[in-house]
C-alpha cells in the first residue's frame, strides 16, 4: 500500500472534511458546498463581476456558468450589466440569497470557532508556516480581494 504523502493527503483530507461538515449544515437549503461558498464569498464581495468570481474560485467557464446558473434559477442570485465596464457582467445576492448567505456563514463561524477552541496560538502558528510552506514550494500566490467592487451609479450607503 503506498505511504500517504506527508502534507497533501492530510490536507486534501481536511478539505474534504470540512466540504461534508458544510454540507450537512447547510443542508437546508440544499446547496452543494460550491454554492455554499459561493454565496458567502457575494456576502461579502457582491456586487463583483464574474470574473472574479472564476479567479478566486479556479472555476473553468462552464463550470462557473453551470453553478451561477443554479443559484440564479433558485432565486439566489441576479446577474447584470456592468455599467463601468460594458464586457463584464456584475453578480449580486438578492434578498433571499443574502438571507441564506448569512445562514452558511454562521455555519463557516461555528466551524472556525470550533477549530479555535481546540488548537493553541503555538498549534495556529504552526499551521501558518505551513500554509506559507506551500505558498513558497507551489510559487501560487492567491490573493483574496480587499475590498468589494461597487458600480459608481450603485454605491451602496454605509
Amino acid at each position: 500500500m503506498p505511504k500517504p504523502l506527508r502534507y497533501l493527503s492530510p490536507v486534501h483530507k481536511a478539505g474534504r472534511q470540512i466540504s461534508v461538515h458544510l454540507e450537512r449544515e447547510i443542508e437546508p437549503w440544499n446547496l452543494a458546498p460550491q454554492e455554499g461558498h459561493l454565496l458567502s464569498y457575494l456576502r461579502s464581495y457582491a456586487p463583483c463581476p464574474i470574473a472574479d468570481v472564476v479567479a478566486v474560485f479556479g472555476l473553468r467557464g462552464s463550470t462557473a456558468t453551470a453553478v451561477l446558473d443554479r443559484l440564479a434559477e433558485r432565486g439566489f442570485i441576479v446577474r447584470s450589466a456592468n455599467p463601468d465596464d460594458r464586457r463584464s457582467i456584475l453578480l449580486d445576492l438578492t434578498p433571499l440569497g443574502r438571507d441564506v448567505a448569512d445562514e452558511v456563514q454562521v455555519a463557516v463561524d461555528r466551524l472556525e470557532a470550533a477549530i479555535l477552541r481546540r488548537i493553541t496560538p503555538d498549534d495556529e502558528a504552526g499551521f501558518k508556516n505551513v500554509m506559507l510552506a506551500i505558498e513558497a514550494a507551489t510559487k501560487v500566490s492567491l490573493v483574496e480581494r480587499s475590498a468589494p467592487v461597487i458600480p459608481k451609479k450603485s454605491r451602496r450607503r454605509a
